[in-house]
Formats: structure tokens, sequence, C-alpha cells
């Protein structure tokens, strides 16, 4: 039986396996989402939002190395 993500309560971390790849198969999906998104994404700037997500995501990364 197939469990979706609202068969499970809020707040409720499921582990999910992972699918086996190979790299051949990693590779040629990587491909093709690169195809598929870089030509729209390098046409659009990137907004306030993610320059702030960028921000932080670089600040937790200086406060774990201090940290380790």
């Amino acid at each position: 039986m197939v469990h979706l993500a609202t068969d499970y309560p809020a707040g409720v971390i499921v582990e999910a396996a992972m699918p086996a790849l190979n790299g051949e198969s990693r590779d040629r999906i990587g491909q093709g989402l690169r195809d598929a998104y870089v030509e729209r994404c390098d046409a659009q700037p990137i907004t306030d939002a993610q320059v702030e997500l960028l921000l932080q995501l670089r600040q937790k990364e200086r406060d774990r190395r201090r940290s380790a």
C-alpha cells in the first residue's frame, strides 16, 4: 500500500528509502534537470527572500565550522 504525506500526523518525520541509482542514472537525471531549468532560472533574478535564506545558510555554516 502506498503511503502519502497526508497519511501521517503533522510534525512526524518519516524516513523514506532512497532509490538505488547508479552514477550513470544520476548523471542523466542531473543533465536533464539542468537542460530543463538553466535557461529559465538564469533569466530570472533571485528574490530578496532567497538572498536572505542564502545569508542565513552561510551564517549557520560559519557557526558550525567555529564550533567544530
